[in-house]
């Protein structure tokens, strides 16, 4: 060793100093790759991704390699800088040699690297993945002596290195990701992501139309009556009953009757044999079923019943999609008598308006756990029916009374100083 010059020493220091840098920054960068961003470069078949997983699927093998690597070359490194110390100094140089590569390793071969690697994963570990293949190929019965011990301490305590457990995302981190992914998912399409999110969350008595505003053919009726009525429906199936909704025979679907009624063919008996047995579905459903549920059953509208089997709305495969993608035209709700908006920024609301509806017209916050109308929301909070004048705040919104008739909240006036008014595209 003493015939050794030391500019060959000093080059040797160098190369294992740059060795350990690969093997601390490599570590970072295989350890720190987004698992779901790889999975998608290995089914676009890209090569070095390809290497990476493959490494990853037994991380206890890949950190074995890593560290017998880096331990070795610290160690040679240790024993290399001493024998230059020794040569320039002498025994005290041992000291001050050690110091010296102590703050060269902590800032060239761990800080520097590892910051870059946890930086930029991609551009680290997937060239050191190259090396790792071969080299875990070769230093294999090292690898297996260190890691067999090593997991069997592990066992010891319960864990079993070889069943790596699985990426899954729960519905929360899943929320997060689409949220975090900022400008890469335009802000329409991150809302659609989120309200898929949400569909269990939602039930059809959320959605539906209640049963006072469901409009339908009765059969009771005159003949002029239903032909009026089916001239002049806005829409394309209509609820069949005798008297009232809860005697409901079933669905006509109007594209099947109109053609028959231009041709003069239509008459009670006819229209009857049209009709299509009614869907019930419980009001407890949650969306996500539900639409599942008008897939397997080719529906596209169905009875919301309660718990007694009681009718209580309707609910169509439209209403749902709409919780997804929003409004198909201009908001039904501003754009009715429901919702006036006033000269001082604040709304006339019926009372009888969906609270859902209203939070995603005026962009509010108010809570849908509870009561699904307005009106129910305030005689919930107020455990009383109000007086005109009354004035209430609402999850920080402030309401004011305006007009009651009987037991029911007939028109409130909403002030949504945060609202943001959806529009219709164009």
């Amino acid at each position: 060793m003493d015939q050794i010059p030391l500019s060959v020493l000093f080059g040797a220091l160098a190369f294992l100093i740059i060795l350990s840098a690969f093997f601390s920054g490599s570590e970072t960068g295989l350890m720190t790759l987004n698992r779901y961003r790889l999975r998608h470069l290995v089914r676009a078949r890209h090569p070095a991704a390809i290497r990476a997983q493959k490494l990853l699927e037994r991380p206890d093998r890949l950190i074995g390699l890593i560290l017998l690597g880096n331990n070795f070359v610290n160690i040679l490194a240790s024993t290399l800088t001493a024998v230059i110390a020794v040569r320039l100094i002498g025994e005290a140089g041992l000291v001050i040699g050690a110091a010296l590569l102590t703050l060269v390793i902590l800032i060239f071969a761990e800080v520097t690297p590892k910051t870059l690697a946890a930086l930029h994963p991609e551009r680290v570990a997937f060239p050191a993945a190259f090396i790792y293949g071969p080299l875990l190929w070769l230093m294999y019965p090292f690898v297996w002596v260190v890691n067999s011990i090593a997991n069997a301490l592990l066992k010891i305590i319960g864990v079993r290195p070889e069943e790596s457990s699985a990426d899954a995302l729960s519905q929360e981190e899943l929320r997060t990701v689409v949220l975090e992914a900022g400008a890469m998912i335009p802000k329409r399409h991150q809302d659609m992501l989120l309200n898929i999110l949400d569909l269990e969350k939602v039930t059809v008595e959320d959605i539906m139309i209640p049963r006072k505003e469901v409009t339908g053919i009765n059969l009771e009726d005159d003949w002029n009556t239903i032909v009026r009525q089916i001239t002049s429906s806005q829409y394309t199936r209509l609820p069949v009953f005798r008297d009232s909704i809860d005697n409901v025979v079933g669905f006509i679907h109007l594209r099947k009757v109109l053609p028959l009624l231009k041709r003069n063919r239509l008459d009670k008996q006819t229209l009857e044999s049209l009709i299509k047995e009614p869907l019930f579905v419980p009001e407890n459903t949650p969306l996500n079923r539900q639409l599942l549920n008008f897939q397997r059953e080719r529906r596209r509208v169905g009875l919301v019943v309660d718990e007694y089997g009681d009718i209580q709305g309707l609910v169509t495969l439209e209403d749902i999609l709409e919780e997804v993608v929003g409004e198909f035209t201009t908001d039904p709700l501003t754009s009715s008598r429901d919702c006036i908006p006033e000269e001082d920024g604040s709304f006339l609301v019926s009372g009888t308006t969906n609270v859902r509806d209203l939070n995603r017209a005026l962009d509010m916050e108010l809570p849908t756990d509870g009561p699904k109308t307005l009106n129910g929301l305030v005689l919930e909070y107020l455990e009383d029916i109000p007086e005109p004048g009354t004035s209430v705040l609402l999850a920080g919104y402030p309401i004011d009374i305006v007009q009651t008739k009987g037991n029911l909240v007939k028109t409130l006036r909403v002030h949504a100083d945060k609202r943001r008014v959806n529009q219709p595209e164009v």
